[in-house]
């Protein structure tokens, strides 16, 4: 099987992972959540959405938590260059087939939503409202104290067609997991903005939203994450580290919200910038991609994840998984 290689020249530009739109059964607890345990920043409230973001963000927000009757994710959002290149989407998603709207999203310039050919909801966005950056505002800073929006994590049933998609829209594969002995994907690690990724498949059950993730300061403020988070009393929504990934080298931690949406702390990964860069491989079965040191992740963090709206989750064509916390307690 050949690697996909990404297009240097795609119809439009992705410049950078954006803003994520999260459906909570309770706004006033999620808000709670992301601003006291996590220590986002709340940007605004209204009677139907709250609007988040990093300390070091300036674009009015990089959270929408919005009120539903049922957790989902709703859109994972992606932005652009210009105005022009929405109108450049527009017309590449028209020759190929892809279902997509344009749509009016509040502090939001023009704003596209459409379903990538494995179902995951995406949003793009030319241009966003800015507000202050509150990064040298060291008396704000509250737990983790994330600093920016990073990246998505996607659980989908065909890591290859999703890979094949956005590797067409000029994403370019910094890591990768196959199965072992063979080029299969597991799990593909894609980047625009010159780190390890912008953009995660890995394969299971989907498309589903695995975790989105927000840069901290440093592991001090990690472990300051991790102490709050139990403080708060959201100690057992911990569903893995700290600790640290082979794939992107980062140090970690994944916390659960109240409608159990995933969302990581880590403390950003290497520069993938040099077109001479060769994306490092790693075979499913080797614990060192996914952690460096301690034990694997549990059932709970590989296999749950949050769901689109109106999407069925499929099973997923390869048939490879990765050893769990449970599987290694079995035999240990």
């Amino acid at each position: 099987m050949t690697l996909p290689t990404f297009n240097q020249d795609p119809d439009f530009a992705i410049t950078r992972a954006g803003h994520v739109r999260l459906q909570c059964t309770d706004l006033e607890k999620s808000r709670d959540f992301y601003r006291d345990v996590i220590g986002l920043v709340v940007t605004e409230e209204t009677d139907h959405a709250i609007y988040l973001r990093g300390l070091e963000e300036d674009c009015h927000h990089s959270m929408v938590l919005e009120h539903g009757t049922e957790a989902k994710a709703l859109q994972v959002g992606l932005r652009v260059r210009s105005e022009e290149d929405i109108l450049d989407a527009e017309k590449f998603f028209k020759k190929v087939g892809v279902e997509h709207e344009r749509v009016e999203a509040d502090h939001q310039g023009a704003t596209l939503r459409f379903r990538d050919p494995v179902g995951t909801h995406m949003e793009l966005t030319s241009s966003m409202e800015t507000v202050p950056r509150k990064m040298a505002d060291f008396h704000d800073f509250r737990a983790g104290a994330p600093q920016r929006l990073d990246h998505y994590q996607v659980v989908t049933y065909d890591v290859q067609e999703a890979t094949d998609f956005w590797t067409g829209l000029g994403m370019r594969m910094s890591e990768y997991t196959a199965k072992d002995g063979t080029d299969e994907l597991w799990g593909t690690w894609l980047e625009v903005k010159g780190n390890t990724h912008d953009l995660v498949f890995t394969n299971g059950r989907g498309p589903r939203l695995h975790h989105f993730a927000y840069t901290v300061p440093d592991a001090t403020a990690l472990i300051h994450a991790a102490d709050v988070t139990g403080s708060m009393g959201f100690g057992h929504e911990i569903d893995r580290g700290p600790g640290r990934h082979g794939l992107s080298n980062a140090l970690f931690l994944y916390i659960r919200d109240p409608d159990q949406h995933r969302i990581e702390l880590f403390t950003t990964h290497y520069q993938f910038i040099d077109m001479e860069s060769e994306p490092i491989r790693w075979d499913v079965s080797d614990p060192r991609r996914a952690q460096q040191w301690g034990m694997p992740a549990s059932r709970r963090w590989f296999f749950e994840a949050s769901e689109f709206p109106g999407e069925d989750v499929l099973e997923p064509l390869l048939k490879a998984t990765p050893a769990t916390l449970e599987d290694y307690l079995s035999i240990h």
